[in-house]
């Protein structure tokens, strides 16, 4: 078992927010998924959406320095599930997850694509938060729904690390032990807390920190997204990315294995995020694969 890694000495909790952006907010974003040496299936799901509207100039008389010929403004949706349950219903629990998520992001009336403007800003992120409550009840709902009508899906349930980034503006949706982690000058933050009975123990002081990753217990889930409880709590966290920044979202195939400590030396030393992923599986995979392993890396640049 990796030893685990120093804490970070990063807070992405208590990040100074920053004057709003002047500029405009790139986003470079990777995905990379392996069913692993172990397991029969891919029980893992993940997805990466861009959104945005545009305007886009057909034809006019006026100077193109006045009316510029495009105008985009765009956010960033990417998320990933761990499907449990058995062979089967893992694997429909996740893609359920994934493909609920997008039927809601398209039913949704509007999307928030600019939270830059003081005067609604407050407004507009409450909004956010609660459209989110109101997306993860509403896929819970679906998973405990289909699996009242088929008894092969018995159980089944899924994790959901989620990550919306719009401009400087990112949200963390959670439930389960997924993770999402913070990059920034070269220290990686965890964002996320395990829903774990391991994790639990450790919040309450009955072991500590640093037995919750060799703990018999710290792969039992407290929370899971259509789990038995008719209703569910998910952690939101919402922080400003800085140029430079990375974002990590992965399943605990990746974290099993590979220690934090190895995973900020990687994004360090791979720019790409390409490379990044590839990396971050592959170092997986010589450990053995035990389990399905999922990660997504994005990139951060202002200007």
């Amino acid at each position: 078992m990796p030893k685990p890694s120093t804490p970070s000495p990063i807070d992405p909790h208590s990040i100074e927010e920053p004057g709003l952006p002047k500029k405009r907010v790139r986003v470079n974003v990777a995905a990379l998924s392996d069913r692993g040496h172990v397991r029969e299936s891919n029980e893992d799901a993940y997805v990466v959406f861009r959104i945005g509207r545009y305007l886009e100039r057909v034809d006019s008389n006026v100077p193109e320095s006045e009316l510029p010929s495009r105008y985009e403004e765009a956010g960033h949706v990417m998320v990933v599930a761990d499907g449990l349950g058995g062979h089967e219903a893992g694997d429909v629990a996740s893609r359920t997850a994934l493909v609920t998520t997008l039927r809601l992001i398209l039913r949704a009336p509007r999307w928030a694509l600019r939270l830059d403007d003081p005067t609604t800003r407050e407004a507009e992120i409450r909004g956010l938060l609660a459209r989110s409550k109101t997306y993860l009840a509403s896929i819970h709902a679906a998973l405990r729904e289909q699996a009242s009508t088929d008894a092969r899906l018995a159980g089944m349930g899924t994790t959901l690390t989620g990550a919306y980034s719009v401009g400087a503006d990112l949200f963390v949706l959670h439930v389960g032990d997924s993770k999402a982690y913070l990059l920034r000058g070269g220290a990686l933050a965890k964002i996320t807390h395990d829903h774990t009975v391991a994790q639990e123990y450790a919040d309450r002081g009955i072991i500590s920190q640093e037995e919750v990753p060799s703990h018999h217990m710290h792969h039992v889930l407290t929370r899971a997204v259509g789990g038995p409880e008719e209703t569910l709590e998910g952690d939101m966290h919402h922080l400003r990315v800085a140029h430079g920044d990375r974002l990590l979202l992965c399943s605990d195939g990746l974290t099993d294995l590979v220690t934090e400590d190895e995973i900020a030396a990687i994004l360090r030393s791979f720019p790409a995020d390409e490379a990044a992923c590839r990396s971050l599986v592959d170092l997986t995979l010589e450990r053995g694969g035990r389990d399905n392993v999922t990660v997504i890396v994005a990139s951060f640049a202002m200007g």
